[in-house]
């Protein structure tokens, strides 16, 4: 079930909503939280009811273990570490079944001549993002920093329905003790929620899937053998730029207003990520609950930044390589992510360079400020392509038209300036395609975000400071008739334009 269906935004969110606040407003608070779970299980199933057995199986073996390796009276377990590795290997297990089982046979036969044959595994939704909440929860229970086990809200937590398909990724010390909350919703957090929801869905129907065609077709043309030209190439990748952004903020603002709804802060998960002037401040700006998530549970047990330099440098580009596989079964994904680790491995080489020189660890503001977020922003983009890219082949074909390799054509809507130059070939106008990816863009450097406009500060808890402080601008939206007509007419407009259902991009992972 999309968040951008008539079916969630007319049917399922309306009924579960009268569900949990009519039972709280009965003074039934257990059961609002146990009505919500139901409902959420039933969005889950909605998509395919025989994952479902995955989910609850899952679910029910992890608070299982959770309970046996939990330390009681300060001292754990003698069992508490076989059964935390049994439970780690059980959702590793799962996750490397589902999403890469695939992916091993394929490499595997291609690299030995064997002919393996697997039927074609089906990924379910939101295993990844899922696995990762049930591992954390895992961990901090071996040791002691779950305060509290309850089979209900822990159910919950793992199956909340905004967050449950693409993130963000939630942490248990952000949310179970909100399930623990008593008395009505607010009519404030209610208005918030209808507020940053529509924005989301405005992100992804206007903007995102505005986006999608004209960067869809064109990296597919190169997958099928076309050669873009230069300026086809970069209007395919920027245009993929704006889409992605568009798209997955969209999702979470929506994730973030549906919570809102049901009285839950869920955690930020972007920040303006294209203002970044650093790769470093990028990863601080984007999908900041995988940031933290894989901070705190890959790049710190392997040793973080305690055991040298070099250490430090290696610890990053495995962390950033296992991010890239966590995103998909693909070599585009691994290249991607052992991209962003050789920048952030280079990225700290140079801030250590400038300290020892005596610089300052950060560019100045003005001019050095704007060369760094150039120099970051290309290099993200060049990442993107990897990421979006069919396979290694094509990635590197688009990478060679935007080097300017298959020359410069003329789009078709200037044609009439240059008449002896080549027109653009192809079913994109990589002028018109331009402008739109432009105008996009415009948008994420010099327009608030959603947090800016709203005020929306996200869950108290461990995760609730780390976040990049953007400047707050005035116009903060209030229980007002003015704002209310705004929402509107933007959550309008939007529904009016979702005759062409399309999937959130991170559905995949």
């Amino acid at each position: 079930m999309l968040f951008n269906s008539y079916v969630f935004i007319f049917a399922f969110l309306p009924l579960t909503l009268l569900l949990f606040h009519g039972l709280r407003r009965a003074g039934f608070e257990r059961a609002s939280i146990s009505a919500l779970t139901v409902m959420s299980l039933f969005f889950y199933g909605w998509w395919n009811p025989k994952y479902l057995i995955l989910l609850v199986s899952l679910m029910v073996v992890n608070f299982a273990l959770a309970a046996r390796i939990v330390p009681t009276g300060g001292r754990r377990p003698a069992a508490a570490r076989p059964l935390l590795i049994l439970g780690l290997t059980a959702n590793l297990s799962a996750l490397g079944y589902f999403k890469y089982a695939n992916f091993f046979v394929d490499n595997l036969n291609g690299l030995t001549g064997l002919d393996i044959s697997l039927a074609k595994v089906v990924l379910p939704l939101g295993i990844s993002f899922f696995t990762f909440q049930k591992i954390a929860f895992l961990v901090d229970s071996y040791y002691g920093r779950v305060d509290r086990l309850d089979l209900l809200d822990y159910s919950l937590f793992v199956s909340f329905f905004p967050q449950l398909i693409a993130g963000p990724i939630v942490h248990h010390s952000e949310v179970m003790p909100q399930f623990r909350k008593t008395g009505t919703v607010s009519a404030r957090s209610i208005a918030l929620g209808i507020t940053i929801f529509s924005i989301g869905l405005a992100k992804k129907v206007l903007l995102a899937d505005s986006a999608a065609r004209f960067a869809t077709p064109q990296f597919q043309a190169v997958a099928a053998g076309a050669r873009l030209d230069l300026l086809a190439a970069w209007s395919a990748a920027l245009s993929y730029t704006a889409q992605l952004y568009f798209d997955f903020s969209g999702y979470t603002d929506m994730a973030i207003g549906a919570g809102l709804l049901f009285g839950i802060r869920l955690p930020l998960n972007f920040a303006s990520p294209y203002k970044s002037a650093s790769i470093t401040e990028f990863w601080r700006r984007w999908h900041i609950t995988l940031s933290r998530f894989l901070r705190d549970y890959l790049y710190i047990p392997l040793g973080g930044n305690r055991k040298g330099p070099h250490r430090r440098y290696l610890n990053v580009v495995i962390t950033m390589l296992l991010g890239g596989f966590w995103h998909g079964a693909g070599w585009t994904y691994i290249v991607w992510g052992a991209l962003h680790g050789l920048y952030l491995a280079v990225n700290h080489l140079w801030c250590t360079f400038r300290t020892k020189t005596g610089l300052t660890a950060d560019p100045a503001g003005g001019l050095g400020r704007m060369l760094a977020q150039a120099i970051t922003f290309i290099a993200v983009v060049v990442a993107w392509v990897f990421f979006r890219s069919e396979d290694l082949g094509s990635a590197i074909k688009m990478l060679r038209a935007m080097a300017g390799a298959n020359g410069l054509a003329v789009p078709a809507s200037l044609r009439s300036l240059a008449p002896h130059f080549s027109a653009t070939a192809g079913s994109v106008d990589s002028g018109i395609a331009l402008l739109v990816a432009f105008c996009l863009l415009l948008i994420t450097w010099l327009m608030p975000n959603t947090q800016q406009l709203t005020g929306y500060e996200g869950p108290a808890g461990a995760y609730a400071g780390d976040r990049i402080e953007d400047t707050p601008v005035s116009m903060r939206p209030a229980l007002s008739a003015r704002w209310a007509v705004a929402v509107a007419c933007l959550f309008a407009v939007s529904v009016m334009f979702m005759s062409k259902v399309s999937e959130f991009i991170y559905f995949q992972f």
